[in-house]
């Protein structure tokens, strides 16, 4: 029986999911389309790919249109949008979010990045965000910062959906998971059923490598060299080692007797950036069972083309993994100073999208207001 690698993948115990969206894409039966074709059984969005879709204008032009007739203002129009394309693109992955019993079909939609580091407003939008779309396979994505700690458990108590966002080290990585942990006992307590309420932690990867292999080149040692692109992948095992631990402790299984779900690490950022490097690197390294990988079309296609899957590459490779981590310590690059590093230029990137995107929608809205 012949297959695909994106069918092997997913036999592999990884989900699929999109990191695009766009109203093209949902009209054009794109979005459909990759479901049946490349085994995609979800999507992430973020402000940078809002940005791109609604600046393209595809799509987007009478709805921009109506928000001027009755004098909406920016925000306001970019939150009917997006809750727009996010509660269609739910409508198309429902059928795979009953069969799944709620682990797939999900559609991620972000708060606002200008609130990253605000907890009470980052309450208040995921609220906001999830009633909008009112939809049971909304995601609700919250960036884990220091201020979005708080806010995750919150939100979970609420019986909201969250896919943690923005982790790049192990230490922030361990409050993301007891923060979940956190709101799962306060839903308990406050008598919500735990089996709906879902989750994932949105590990980076490529990114870490790019930052580390700059670093790695400035040093310019054969022991430095020889840790070129190694990086990534090692901090992401090491995330899923995390994870074993963290879920096979008493706390969390005490939760799941009483029905909760174990938050998925997913795999993000997994697009590659340095074009020498093989353009599945960041899937067909990162397979074990019970994980999400979010992957742009070009990853996607790629992996479905020519990706090698080879079943588990995570759990075998935890020795190696801690052994990269402390090359680079020995050579001088602390991944801890990455980590961070890559934290705050994740959220400044996110507000810098966000304003670009209002700059679009308001010289979209004063087009549309002068016809």
């Amino acid at each position: 029986m012949s297959t695909t690698p994106t069918a092997d993948l997913s036999h592999a115990g990884v989900s699929i999911w999109l990191d695009d969206l766009s109203r093209d894409r949902i009209a054009s039966g794109n979005l459909s389309e990759l479901i049946s074709t490349r085994d995609v059984v979800g999507v992430t969005t973020n402000p940078t790919i809002f940005q791109g879709a609604i600046s393209a204008g595809i799509g987007y032009e009478e709805a921009i249109a109506a928000q001027a007739s009755k004098g909406a203002t920016v925000d306001e129009t970019i939150f009917s949008l997006t809750t727009t394309d996010v509660r269609d693109a739910c409508d198309i992955f429902r059928p795979i979010y009953d069969a799944s019993n709620g682990v797939d079909g999900r559609v991620s939609i972000e708060v606002s990045p200008v609130v990253a580091h605000d907890t009470e407003e980052t309450i208040a939008q995921a609220k906001a965000l999830y009633e909008a779309v009112d939809r049971p396979n909304v995601l609700i994505k919250i960036p884990a910062t220091k201020a979005g700690i708080p806010a995750i458990a919150e939100t979970i108590a609420a019986g909201i959906s969250v896919n943690v966002t923005l982790i790049f080290s192990l230490e922030r990585y361990a409050d993301v998971i007891d923060a979940y942990l956190e709101g799962l006992e306060r839903a308990h307590s406050a008598g919500i059923d735990l089996t709906g309420i879902h989750s994932v932690a949105s590990f980076f990867v490529s990114r870490v490598d790019t930052e580390v292999d700059n670093r790695l080149k400035s040093i310019g040692t054969d022991e430095a060299t020889a840790l070129l692109s190694k990086a990534g992948i090692a901090n992401a095992r090491l995330a899923y080692e995390l994870f074993e631990q963290k879920f096979a402790e008493k706390r969390a299984q005490d939760l799941v007797g009483f029905g909760a779900n174990v938050q998925r690490p997913l795999w993000a950022s997994t697009g590659v950036k340095d074009p020498a490097l093989p353009d599945t690197l960041y899937v067909t390294e990162l397979v074990a069972a019970g994980t999400v990988n979010t992957m742009p079309e070009k990853t996607l296609q790629a992996t479905f083309d020519h990706g090698v899957i080879s079943g588990d590459t995570i759990t075998g490779n935890y020795a190696d993994a801690h052994s990269v981590i402390d090359g680079l310590a020995a050579v001088g690059v602390v991944i801890d100073d990455v980590t961070q590093l890559l934290e705050d230029e994740g959220v400044s990137k996110f507000i810098a999208s966000w304003h670009d995107l209002q700059g679009t929608v308001d010289a979209a809205l004063k087009d549309a207001a002068a016809r």
